[in-house]
């Protein structure tokens, strides 16, 4: 299992296609004192490439973790969750729902894809840093994730 007492560092996906989301996200683990590793890609078939390690991701590692906002282009959350909760050998992998809408309805689909939680982003910059900061800080100190 790795833990925050593992040499190894935990491998986080960041899919994100707004750049001020992506930059306060990069400065809130770059903040920390965890050696973790952020890779971010733009959109939702960037994503599916990236796990998938298919068009340009073959040398990359299985994210030990996704960040995955819904409203993406070329596919969206929804689509991303879908596939990687779908797919056998990709299904393990936690992913925590990251977005602006707070939309019942995408609750609702979020979960019943099997996300492993879903998080509206707070509109103010502090709260967005803190924010970041507990989830980085629960899925690398508290949660055991599988080894890959």
């Amino acid at each position: 299992m790795k833990t925050l007492t593992s040499i190894i560092p935990i491998e986080i996906l960041l899919v994100e296609d707004n750049e001020g989301d992506i930059l306060l996200t990069k400065e809130a683990f770059e903040d920390s004192a965890l050696a973790n590793v952020l890779r971010v890609v733009r959109d939702g078939k960037e994503a599916i490439n990236y796990v998938n390690r298919e068009n340009g991701y073959e040398d990359v590692g299985l994210p030990d973790l996704l960040l995955l906002d819904i409203n993406l282009p070329k596919k969206n959350g929804h689509e991303v969750l879908h596939h990687v909760k779908s797919t056998e050998s990709l299904k393990h992998i936690p992913i925590i729902m990251l977005t602006t809408s707070s939309s019942e309805r995408d609750i609702n689909l979020a979960y019943n894809s099997h996300a492993n939680c879903y998080i509206t982003k707070p509109a103010e910059l502090e709260d967005f840093t803190s924010m970041i900061s507990k989830i980085e800080n629960f899925w690398t100190t508290i949660v055991k994730l599988p080894i890959k």
